[in-house]
């Protein structure tokens, strides 16, 4: 086995074939095509018009493109694309100076939006509707309200939990757009167009093994592929063929389904902790050292797709499913450990 020294220059062009995966327009992005064919439609109708593109919120769990869709919004705009996250913006201060830099259509793509606080968000009703920000200039009794005009702008807002936008924010959306997981055709077909972009021989057969195991989640996918790649050219011949791709995910320890070790750690402990389920996701993410809201949003949904992972009022519950993929039998029914607890909550 050869070792291969991996120079600055080789690091940073890595990070820029990292950036270069992402498609750069409408045409180029697989998948989700019902949200591609309505954005299309609201792009050229704005363009037709020389107006800015309405409000748009986009929701789904993490990895599925929804950076990569607001950049093509700007592009197919022709615009700017200012990036910043709900969690970064402290301040209304912060959130008016990133306003008033913006330029006439610019898009403006807020990631994880729910986590704007209060106070921030109330900044962004006027802005979204009037275009316009509402700043007190003075303290105490010689204190004044000053409007400042904004130019007409997009807001693209991204958010993995729905739920936790409040309604007002949410209604002032002109869009909303979820993202849905990918088939193994369009996954497939992502690994096939990052193999090329990144210069990686490989099969038909090798880019379906890694298509399968990706959680139908491009960001997996592409993680996938360059270990899969590292994999070929240290262990086999530098070509990615269904043996090399299997025998990496092997190494990863990413079975079949795309489930690792952290899919079956969470799984195991509910039924080997808690006969099973129900149990609350606070105390599932005690029992596995990992945070609620990781397991709510990595995790969970993807569980709860294959049918191995069941909500429920009183907290999670493992499916027959799932004891059959972990080559466990499941309990006997009536059996009196998967009764409910009455103190178990969500």
């Amino acid at each position: 086995m050869s070792g291969r020294v991996v120079s600055g220059k080789q690091m940073e062009e890595d990070a820029v074939a990292e950036l270069s995966l992402r498609p750069k327009r409408l045409a180029e992005y697989i998948g989700q095509e019902r949200v591609k064919d309505t954005l299309s439609i609201f792009i050229e109708a704005a363009l037709a018009r020389g107006e800015a593109l309405d409000h748009m919120l986009l929701y789904g769990p993490p990895g599925l493109g929804k950076t990569t869709l607001a950049s093509i919004i700007g592009a197919e705009m022709g615009v700017n694309v200012r990036m910043t996250s709900g969690p970064a913006i402290e301040r209304p201060g912060d959130l008016v100076s990133i306003l008033t830099n913006l330029k006439p259509g610019d898009v403006l793509f807020i990631d994880e939006i729910h986590r704007l606080s209060r106070i921030v968000e109330e900044v962004l009703y006027p802005a979204m509707e009037d275009f316009a920000v509402d700043i007190v200039l003075g303290k105490g009794p010689a204190a004044r309200s000053m409007r400042l005009s904004l130019p007409r702008f997009t807001l693209v807002g991204a958010t993995t939990r729905l739920a936790l936008l409040t309604s007002p924010l949410r209604d002032r959306f002109g869009a909303v757009f979820r993202l849905e997981y990918y088939d193994d055709e369009a996954m497939q077909e992502i690994v096939t167009r990052s193999a090329g972009i990144l210069g990686v021989p490989i099969l038909d057969d090798g880019a379906a093994e890694i298509a399968t195991r990706s959680r139908g989640t491009p960001r997996v996918a592409n993680r996938l592929l360059k270990r899969a790649r590292d994999y070929a050219e240290v262990r086999a011949d530098g070509e990615i063929r269904r043996e090399v791709a299997n025998d990496a995910m092997e190494l990863l320890d990413v079975d079949e389904l795309g489930l690792d070790d952290v899919d079956r750690k969470i799984m195991l402990a509910i039924v080997e902790k808690f006969d099973g389920g129900p149990v609350g996701i606070d105390t599932l993410a005690a029992a596995t050292s990992e945070e609620s809201d990781t397991i709510m949003d990595v995790y969970e949904p993807y569980l709860i797709q294959l049918g191995f992972l069941r909500r429920t009022p009183r907290g999670r519950v493992i499916t027959d499913r799932a004891y059959a993929h972990l080559g466990l039998e499941p309990p006997q029914a009536g059996d009196a450990s998967q009764q409910p607890s009455l103190f178990e909550a969500n």
